[in-house]
């Protein structure tokens, strides 16, 4: 028989297969010859107490064979022979996993990604993170992946609404990723792993006869009589097709503004921005694993923080455990920075983005207007931290406790980020409104993780606050009709992913990317 079973268990026991067994069998009142296997289907930690514990929820094999766990198939189909096609622009999450639903759909997607494959793109990211040059049209934002490819891999989502979680989850598997993507609590790729699925899925979309054309940059959208009709390319192309899936990602400004010189209608949306924040790994694991040293048994830590200062949330965002901050400008005169970990995590620093909500009232208070008005504060505060930086991209930065008392700091520690870091009074680039809901809010976690073993709290000096976080998410909704997904003016527009508002990282965006690309099928099927 088969049995469902949930254990707790010592991180040293949750690794052994003998010992699960045994505690299986203890569990049921069975020996341990009994239990032929088991497989996991959910595997979280709980470090509430001095204790920490593993959960296990198993699928146990009891008197009879052990079968393991079977991969999900997918039947994509070549659609070299079809009568439609259907142009995607960007190759992020949202775009790649609509093109697979269509290719399962019999219908052509031709994916239009400005920036460039992998291979290319990480020459870029070397002469970006080395020499602090930026290439406009490849960097971590843009290029084969979109800004998930170098940026972490991480597949938590509380967007259960949005689609099958496990479904994406699967396809990752499918094309590479670790079946423990499937039952990890909070599951990751590494950013060392997620460039080979990337090429994975790009190869079965050109094997079934889709296309993806690198460097290739739309730069208008052809539209007659309300209807969008095709798209028109930096070398000068016009590509027809049927219907038009918008999936460019948070960072692309220029397509926002080629949207509203079209007259088609866009909206503000609130955001978060804020800094990211790194501590020495080894002080996180203290905190959190309420002991002095973590073993070999446990990963390395990581924390969730959120705090209401004056009323707005400040909440902490991207936690990289064992991870490295890395510059993600977009364009020259800027600095951004973002956080990515390794499968492994064993990097000596832990990052995270702490960021405050931003409502449209907040910006207009800095006398920005508009659908685009998240853009341009997003940008002045960019272009203060590259002011502030020293050049070359060097980011703006002081000690954590030096930031709360509006010290400047004499000197900084350690930090992942490769271009540099340069010691700024910050309070000089970020909005008052958010440096003093940060000041608080870091007192407050000091508070919410304090020093346990020897070790140090939080909010510690040993702690570098870095300027600016400001990609969270876009701050630009394009809208669309619930129904048909549809843009409400332009028919056969689909505005689709975390560009377009309508996610919030890797999972969620290739979630809505299937959405729409489903809905797209409905329609064109049904004529």
């Amino acid at each position: 028989m088969q049995k469902k079973i949930s254990l707790k268990l010592l991180p040293s026991e949750a690794t052994h297969e003998t010992l699960i067994k045994n505690h299986i069998a203890q569990s049921i009142g069975e020996k341990e010859s009994a239990v032929s296997g088991f497989n996991i289907i959910k595997r979280s930690i709980d470090a509430r107490s001095k204790q920490p514990w593993i959960n296990l929820t198993l699928q146990a094999f009891i008197h009879e064979p052990y079968q393991a766990r079977e991969k999900q198939q997918f039947a994509f189909l070549d659609v070299e022979k079809s009568n439609h096609k259907v142009i995607i622009v960007g190759a992020g999450p949202a775009g790649l996993f609509a093109a697979l639903k269509l290719l399962e759909s019999g219908i052509k997607p031709v994916i239009l990604e400005r920036g460039k494959d992998v291979k290319s793109r990480r020459r870029d990211l070397a002469i970006l993170n080395k020499q602090g040059i930026v290439n406009p049209e490849s960097n971590y934002c843009f290029g084969e992946g979109g800004a998930g490819t170098y940026s972490d891999g991480k597949l938590y989502t509380r967007s259960s609404k949005r689609g099958d979680i496990n479904r994406i989850l699967n396809l990752f598997v499918h094309f590479g990723a670790d079946d423990s993507i499937l039952f990890e609590s909070h599951p990751h790729i590494g950013t060392n792993k997620l460039p080979h699925i990337i090429t994975a899925i790009t190869k079965k979309i050109t094997d079934c006869s889709g296309e993806i054309h690198f460097e290739k940059k739309v730069i208008d959208l052809i539209i007659k009589k309300s209807k969008i009709v095709g798209v028109k390319t930096n070398t000068g192309e016009f590509i027809e097709s049927d219907a038009v899936i918008l999936a460019t990602g948070h960072s692309a400004r220029d397509i926002f503004q080629l949207v509203q010189s079209k007259k088609i209608l866009l909206a503000f949306k609130p955001f978060a921005l804020g800094v990211r924040v790194e501590h020495p790994q080894p002080l996180i694991d203290i905190a959190q694993y309420h002991c002095s040293n973590r073993g070999a048994f446990l990963p390395p830590a990581s924390y969730s923080l959120v705090e209401q200062v004056d009323g707005k949330g400040v909440f902490s965002f991207c936690m990289c455990p064992g991870g490295i901050i890395a510059p993600a400008a977009t364009a020259p005169g800027e600095v951004v920075v973002n956080g990515w970990s390794p499968s492994k995590r064993n990097n000596p620093y832990a990052n995270s983005g702490i960021v405050v909500s931003i409502e449209e009232k907040d910006v207009q208070a800095y006398k920005k207007s508009g659908p685009l008005a998240g853009i341009f504060f997003q940008q002045e505060v960019e272009q203060k931290a590259f002011q502030s930086g020293g050049g070359n991209l060097a980011a703006p930065a002081q000690r954590l406790v030096d930031f709360t008392e509006n010290l400047i700091s004499a000197s900084l520690p350690g930090c992942s980020y490769l271009p540099g870091i340069h010691s700024t009074a910050l309070k000089e680039v970020l909005p008052e409104f958010i440096h003093k809901r940060l000041q608080t809010a870091f007192k407050e976690y000091g508070k919410k993780m304090p020093a346990r073993y020897g070790g140090k709290s939080f909010f510690t000096n040993d702690a570098v606050v870095v300027a600016t976080e400001s990609r969270t998410s876009s701050p630009v909704r394009i809208p669309r009709n619930e129904e048909t997904l549809q843009h409400p003016q332009i028919k056969d527009l689909y505005p689709c992913g975390e560009g377009s508002g309508y996610a919030g990282g890797i999972v969620s965006a290739a979630m809505d990317g299937e959405k729409v690309a489903s809905m797209v099928a409905k329609f064109l099927k049904n004529g």
